[in-house]
């Protein structure tokens, strides 16, 4: 497997490639969150790689050259990373793959820049959300991405108001939820303001895949999935849509690293079970969805 590592001051963004020895006529760009996440997105980019698909983990914020936090992210930034995958790389089929605040960047990404093949979105919102600090809990009155200097329309999910990591029982559902959840929830029914923010998947033009666990305890994307789905037949879309909802799935879903490769990483799941309790009250069930999801995922792409 070959790596490349890319940074803003040369690149024009911050990235890190992993490929098959063989390279690849496919390429996803995997899209996460910050430079330093728990999940880095290189070894999401490895996984695509081992299936002979070369993987670009793009980075939201906390590096060198980019927002110190997800507020008011360029989506420029992807300008550089589709342009090196056709132009260096002569990679002609590209699909993007957002999990979690990832599934934002994926669709605009799609929307804004084009050619993409593929949008896989796992744990997805079905609107942009308001930006914020370092602190994670200080709102910007901005939103977390912008085009051209202009703020992506945005919904606010005020988390200055709820302990947003305390678990709490919610009305709305029969598994215990996060603060943050409840925020969210709370959002998403401001039905004026989801409309003037939604975001427009049907403007992809891409084959739409959408994975979410019935028991997220993160914020509704089960909701948000079917809100998506509902949205793309009511429009006639005319490219394939599939939505694949795990029973007692977590937030935590979808592609992960290679098991063999990150032995260190998966000893840590445990601990993913004490921040995530649904994982760790199913933990059996959730491994299942995390091979599940890898074969949805990569017939997906291989179409």
């Amino acid at each position: 497997m070959r790596h490349e590592d890319f940074t803003y001051k040369q690149h024009g963004f911050v990235g890190h490639l992993a490929e098959s020895d063989g390279g690849s006529d496919r390429a996803v760009i995997v899209i996460m969150g910050g430079e330093k996440s728990l999940l880095p997105g290189i070894k999401f980019a490895e996984r695509f790689a081992d299936y002979r698909i070369t993987g670009l983990a793009v980075s939201l914020f906390g590096a060198d050259g980019l927002p110190d936090s997800p507020n008011q992210i360029p989506l420029e930034l992807f300008l550089p990373a589709v342009k090196y995958l056709r132009e260096n790389k002569k990679i002609s089929h590209i699909s993007v793959y957002g999990q979690s605040m990832g599934s934002i960047f994926a669709v605009l990404v799609a929307q804004y820049i084009g050619g993409m093949e593929n949008v896989i979105l796992v744990s997805p919102t079905h609107v942009p959300f308001e930006g914020t600090l370092k602190d994670k809990k200080t709102m910007t009155d901005h939103s977390i991405a912008t085009w051209q200097g202009m703020d992506i329309p945005f919904v606010r999910a005020d988390f200055s108001v709820v302990k947003a990591a305390r678990y709490q029982s919610h009305p709305a559902v029969k598994y215990r939820v996060t603060g943050m959840w409840a925020a969210f929830y709370d959002a998403y029914r401001n039905e004026s303001n989801v409309q003037k923010a939604k975001l427009n998947v049907e403007k992809t033009g891409a084959r739409v895949l959408l994975i979410a666990g019935q028991e997220d305890e993160a914020w509704p994307s089960e909701y948000s999935a079917r809100m998506i789905k509902d949205q793309l037949n009511n429009c006639g879309y005319e490219k394939e849509v599939k939505v694949v909802l795990f029973p007692h799935g977590s937030h935590l879903t979808g592609l992960m690293p290679n098991g063999e490769r990150e032995k260190g990483l998966y000893r840590m799941i445990p601990l993913i079970g004490l921040m995530y309790k649904t994982f760790g009250k199913y933990r059996k069930e959730n491994l299942r969805y995390f091979a599940d999801s890898e074969q949805e995922i990569i017939q997906w792409v291989r179409k």
